[in-house]
């Protein structure tokens, strides 16, 4: 299928031209910038520059904290607490580093359910969506491995716990978390390991998120009817499109400067509101805290790890079908990553004709526990596995795989949507009518 029909660059000027013939890099530039977006575009489509502005920061601010840091057990904490004390700024870098963190998946989160209440996984973006989750993936390590670093109390034990959980692997398990520590316990070459990581991934990630947006400039946007541009010609392109500048760019840059005043008032304010205490101490191997809880951005799928324990039928019944080999623990492992990848699967779980989750009311509703769940999920992750939350845990994690795996394919058969408009041109005009179509407004679209 061809891109949609828009302007070329063309060089004028002999250097452009000389550029262009030997690096096309301006051409490239320019395509991007003035590339044909869908004019409907709501709110819910600034969370990339959102994603994008964070990742520079965590970068530039990683390779800065990288220059004062030593990745070695007797002396990483101590660099910590000289980079927050005696490096200039260095309190301020470090907190937008850390805090960058947290927003880095805020955004993500709200990028992922956008694309699953619009379909933006669905055909002709199901590649676009994998590299997506990729980038998820790579993003869960690169933020595990970095909370490692500081070598607090969380840090050390959370690492043992989350690398012990490769030792539930069958018959290679042992080995596997070896492989990965470098010894048979957390300690200097763990630490050696995860800063090389930790340093190296986000630039993996860099080169992963110009692939995700090449993907969809090849493939085009996704909008909020699920409607696609029309392709037939030039003209018609132009009615249902507008250059992403300066229309979208200006409209991104305005969501942008209101999220970071949020997030610099946070960093300022209340830096350490979403770290725990514990992390503020040493790491002690002989003295382990007394409630071991992952960053909040994990506790989704650490909830659904710790709900399948030994008393759960399903789990007791892939034990005696394997002969034992899948056990409790290995299980919980399964179910944490599977509930990942049920995500990635969704382009070909849901088998609904229709799109956008606008013009399908049932899936509207189911929709919205969905995302009540995986809060409840989040919520259940940070209390202790004791008394009701492991049995609350067990059922947000029953429906978010029956979500994916039995709700949505169900829904495609069963559910009677509404109609989409016939092109974006027509829910343009029918939400910000005629004056808006013809240019007379330059206001960016918002549902």
């Amino acid at each position: 299928m061809g891109g949609i029909p828009h302007d070329h660059y063309e060089p004028k000027t002999k250097g452009e031209k000389w550029l262009d013939s030997r690096l096309p890099i301006v051409g490239l530039l320019y395509g991007t910038l003035m590339i044909p977006t869908p004019k409907n575009l709501n709110w819910m489509w600034i969370w990339g520059i959102v994603l994008t502005f964070t990742l520079a920061l965590q970068i530039i601010t990683g390779v800065v904290l990288a220059m004062h840091y030593v990745p070695d057990v007797d002396l990483a904490f101590a660099r910590v607490e000289h980079i927050m004390r005696n490096v200039n700024g260095g309190h301020m870098i470090r907190y937008f580093h850390m805090n960058g963190a947290s927003l880095f998946f805020v955004a993500v989160y709200a990028h992922i359910f956008r694309g699953l209440y619009y379909g933006s996984y669905k055909a002709p973006r199901e590649v676009t969506w994998i590299i997506g989750m990729l980038i998820f993936l790579l993003m869960m390590g690169t933020a595990f491995m970095g909370y490692v670093l500081p070598w607090g109390q969380m840090s050390f034990h959370g690492t043992a716990v989350i690398t012990g959980l490769f030792g539930a692997i069958p018959f290679v398990g042992e080995s596997v978390q070896t492989w990965l520590l470098g010894a048979s316990a957390v300690g200097q070459p763990a630490l050696n390991r995860f800063f090389s990581l930790h340093y190296l991934l986000p630039f993996v990630i860099a080169g992963l998120v110009i692939v995700h947006i090449w993907a969809f400039h090849t493939t085009g946007n996704n909008n909020p009817t699920g409607v696609e541009v029309r392709r037939g010609s030039k003209a018609e392109a132009e009615k249902d499109t507008l250059p992403f500048w300066p229309y979208f760019v200006i409209k991104d840059l305005f969501a942008l400067a209101i999220i970071l005043a949020v997030f610099v008032a946070v960093v300022g304010f209340m830096p350490n509101y979403l770290g725990h205490p514990d992390n503020y101490i040493e790491a002690n191997p002989l003295a382990t805290p007394a409630h071991i809880v992952p960053e909040w951005y994990f506790l989704p799928f650490y909830a659904i790890l710790r709900a399948f324990d030994n008393t759960v039928w399903v789990v007791i019944i892939a034990e005696w079908v394997s002969f034992g080999i899948i056990d409790a623990k290995f299980f919980g492992v399964l179910a944490m990553f599977g509930a990942i990848v049920v995500m990635a699967l969704a382009p070909w779980l849901d088998t609904s004709s229709v799109r956008s989750g606008r013009y399908r009311p049932m899936f509207k509703w189911w929709f919205a526990i969905l995302v009540v769940d995986f809060f409840i999920l989040m919520w259940v992750g940070a209390m202790p596995a004791e008394g009701i939350y492991p049995i609350i845990a067990l059922i947000a994690s029953t429906y978010w795989f029956g979500y994916f795996l039995v709700i949505l394919p169900l829904l495609g058969v069963i559910e009677k949507p509404l109609t989409p408009p016939a092109t974006i041109e027509d829910d343009f005009n029918a939400h910000y009518g005629s004056k808006a179509a013809s240019g007379e407004t330059a206001a960016s679209p918002a549902e």
